[in-house]
C-alpha cells in the first residue's frame, strides 16, 4: 500500500508539472496535495448526479470529495445499447483498475446489470461495456479547457488527471457506485 500511495503521489507531482504548461489552465486541473504520512479517508459509496455534472465520494452519509465530470456524447437518459453515447444510470460496482489505459488511469464501472442485460434482450441490441471512470485522454484531440466545459467520452465518467488520482487512491475496489439521472 505504500509503494502505491508513492507511486500515486509521484503521478500526482507529475499533474503538478503537466498542469504549470498551461498557464492558464482552469482551476479544476489544480490538484490537491496529499501528505505521505496522511490518513487518507476512504470513500464507502459513489453518487453520480448526471444532470449536475457531479461526482460525490461518500462515507456514510458524509460527503468527502465532490467532483465535476464530464459524461457521454448524449448523456440524457439510460444508456441502452452499444454506441449510443450515453452514461448508463443504475446501481454498479467498481469492477477493475487499469493504469495503462488510453486514458489517466481508469476504474472500471460494473456495467451491464441484470436490468441492462435483460432490456438489451428483450430489444435484441448489445449491451455495450467498457464503462469507466478515467481521466483525460493520453492523446489529446482538443485543448484541456475543451475537455472541462463540454461531455465528451463514449459513456463513460471523465474527471481532470488530478481528481482522477484523488479518486484511485479513495476508492477501493467493488466500491457501490450509484448513477443517477
Amino acid at each position: 500500500m505504500i509503494s502505491l500511495l508513492r507511486l500515486l503521489v509521484s503521478i500526482l507531482a507529475a499533474c503538478v508539472f503537466t498542469a504549470g504548461a498551461y498557464a492558464d489552465a482552469p482551476p479544476a486541473l489544480t490538484p490537491v496535495m496529499i501528505r505521505s504520512n496522511e490518513t487518507l479517508p476512504m470513500a464507502d459509496r459513489i453518487v453520480v448526479h448526471k444532470g449536475a455534472r457531479r461526482l460525490d465520494l461518500m462515507r456514510g452519509y458524509s460527503v468527502l470529495r465532490t467532483y465535476h465530470v464530464a459524461l457521454g456524447l448524449n448523456p440524457i437518459g439510460q444508456k441502452q445499447r452499444s454506441g449510443d453515447f450515453r452514461t448508463p444510470e443504475g446501481t454498479y460496482y467498481l469492477s477493475r483498475r487499469n493504469a495503462r489505459s488510453d486514458f489517466f488511469l481508469s476504474i472500471q464501472v460494473s456495467y451491464p446489470n441484470d436490468a441492462d442485460l435483460a432490456l438489451a434482450r428483450r430489444n435484441h441490441w448489445p449491451t455495450g461495456g467498457s464503462i469507466m471512470i478515467h481521466g483525460l485522454p493520453n492523446t489529446m484531440k482538443h485543448p484541456p479547457q475543451y475537455y472541462e466545459s463540454h461531455d465528451w467520452t463514449d459513456g463513460c465518467i471523465a474527471v481532470s488527471n488530478a481528481d482522477m488520482v484523488e479518486i484511485w487512491l479513495l476508492t477501493p475496489d467493488n466500491t457501490p457506485i450509484d448513477i443517477r439521472p
